[in-house]
């Protein structure tokens, strides 16, 4: 099993080592056939505007969309998650995502670099709550009919799930918290054991 982590923007060695901590075979991704190479693909936090720009630089933007329509698992956390958003709010008129999870996600709506902050979150796969980290996050405004809520903070969504896709407003890479990616890790293999079997 192998997972790629989109590597032109963003906080990429932190992801490659926490999934390399749950066992997968982690690697960055920063051309089209790197993509190819892999099964899943995480999209890290970083700034949105200028992943959008970089993936079409890079020739990446229509290769990722093409493989999250066409099933391939992926992560997006922070950044990641505006990036795997159908609509985004207050982003620049050319910006452009992924999309693949039906929602709306509105970029740094808890404010700027000074208002980010740390805090519990509870998330409906965990027991405990998660120590979450936000960083000029976003918030998701609404989500489709086939999108499940995984956590809210301060009242706002800031955790779904679609299908094989999942996407957070915090950044578990900089907690040393692995539950997150050890849940995407497991659900990259069970599809990989349902595809293979």
């Amino acid at each position: 099993m192998k997972i790629g982590v989109f590597a032109l923007q963003g906080d990429v060695r932190e992801h490659v080592r926490a999934l390399s901590s749950c066992g997968a075979d982690a690697s960055p991704v920063r051309r089209p056939e790197e993509l190819e190479a892999v099964d899943a693909l995480v999209i890290p936090g970083g700034e949105s505007t200028t992943m959008s720009k970089l993936a079409v630089e890079f020739g990446l933007l229509e290769p990722i969309r093409k493989r999250i329509a066409g099933g391939m698992p992926a992560y997006g956390s922070c950044a990641g998650m505006i990036m795997l958003a159908e609509h985004v709010l207050d982003g620049r008129p050319d910006q452009q995502s992924f999309g693949g999870i039906d929602m709306t996600v509105r970029r740094n709506a808890f404010g700027r670099q000074v208002d980010s902050f740390e805090g519990p979150v509870t998330l409906s796969a965990f027991d405990d709550p998660f120590h979450a980290v936000f960083i000029r996050a976003p918030w998701v405004e609404s989500v489709g009919e086939g999108v499940e809520v995984l956590g809210r903070a301060a009242g706002r969504i800031v955790a779904v799930r679609q299908g094989t896709l999942l996407a957070t407003a915090f950044h578990p890479e900089l907690t040393g918290d692995l539950r997150v990616h050890r849940d995407f890790v497991e659900m990259v293999r069970a599809g990989l054991n349902v595809t293979e079997g």
